[in-house]
């Protein structure tokens, strides 16, 4: 386990919050919540924590907190498992 860099694109005001899969090097997300006064970060973070099986406060937006595009700090995370997630999800 080690800490991860993981780019995003994040899709707001969507039917479902879901993780679509990988398009190019970033991972696609949609998520219902509105990009207003962090409301979409904040569900960004706990959607990734409850499929990870990590705790929010492991999970830090390092760039892009106004941006669609983001990076994320993961910490202590096993990069097999994000690949499980997205297997089940396809």
């Amino acid at each position: 386990m080690e800490d991860l860099i993981l780019k995003v694109k994040v899709q707001p005001n969507a039917s479902l919050n879901q993780i679509i899969g990988w398009e190019n090097d970033e991972l696609k997300i949609k998520l219902t919540t509105t990009p207003e006064k962090g409301k979409a970060n904040e569900a960004l973070i706990k959607l990734l924590a409850k499929h990870l099986r990590l705790s929010p406060s492991s999970i830090e937006i390092i760039s892009g907190t106004t941006s669609r595009h983001k990076k994320l700090l993961i910490k202590k995370f096993n990069m097999d498992l994000l690949n499980k997630c997205l297997e089940k999800k396809n």
